[in-house]
């Protein structure tokens, strides 16, 4: 019987956690459990900013997956934010912003396939040289209401897929509905990414590698969304994930 590929899932961190008030790390099993669904091995991986223990972490693996959590630090991707814009931040998690930095460099150095949810698109679009909104509804000029956590489950607004990409490939459809529960987009996109879905407010849904780029890693996809809340109920939304774990079988 084939082994199934081994998925690395990067967690949130907590400042106090359970047993020994020590920090530790947080996720929701959400993401594990829609791995195991698509036929996956999923591994939830240290917050350890360690570049060995990464390498080789990477290098046992089949993929990464990068998961939703506390706001990216603003240092990283802007500079000279007012102070009314600056008190929009939530919780930030800098050892995180730094281990997944990391983690995301490993991955293009060993072209892994990569799936990045919510703050991981977030977070790789920082990594690749991006930036991001820091606060929609004060930035944007008629945005649409994104975080939606009393709705966490279920589809709050329309997507619109890209003609050609990898997301409307998967669902074979050109407008999906999807849940929402971020105040924070990617703002200017990487030039290695292009954009694949996007919400009526022009906020970006999904993105992937560019044509230019598409050598650079064997499979990539980003989406702002919460498929791994959505595909119970939905199992349009395990597509994704099957997607991304028979992509992490071949590599």
């Amino acid at each position: 019987m084939k082994a199934k590929p081994l998925v690395l899932i990067s967690p949130a961190t907590h400042r106090k956690g359970v047993e020994f008030s020590d920090v530790s790390v947080n996720l929701s099993e959400c993401y594990p459990r829609a791995i195991i669904a698509a036929g996956g091995a999923p591994a939830v991986l240290s917050c350890t900013a360690d570049p060995g223990y990464l390498a080789d972490m990477v290098r046992r693996a089949g993929g990464v997956m990068l998961t939703g959590g506390d706001d990216v630090q603003p240092r990283l991707y802007a500079r000279g934010l007012s102070p009314e814009l600056r008190a929009t931040v939530g919780s930030e998690a800098p050892e995180r912003d730094l281990a997944e930095l990391m983690l995301i460099r490993e991955v293009f150095r060993q072209r892994k396939p990569l799936l990045a949810i919510c703050r991981g698109q977030q977070i790789l679009n920082v990594a690749l040289g991006g930036t991001l909104v820091t606060d929609i509804p004060s930035q944007l000029p008629r945005p649409l209401r994104h975080q939606r956590f009393d709705r966490k489950n279920a589809p709050v607004h329309r997507v619109s897929l890209r003609e050609g990409s990898l997301i409307r490939a998967l669902f074979g459809q050109p407008v999906i509905r999807v849940n929402s529960t971020h105040h924070q987009a990617v703002e200017r996109l990487s030039g290695l990414l292009r954009v694949a879905a996007t919400s009526p407010d022009g906020v970006i849904e999904a993105a992937e590698l560019a044509p230019t780029h598409a050598a650079a890693l064997p499979w990539l996809l980003s989406v702002q969304f919460h498929p791994e809340r959505l595909w119970l109920k939905r199992p349009k939304f395990l597509r994704l994930f099957r997607a991304f774990v028979e992509a992490c079988s071949g590599a």
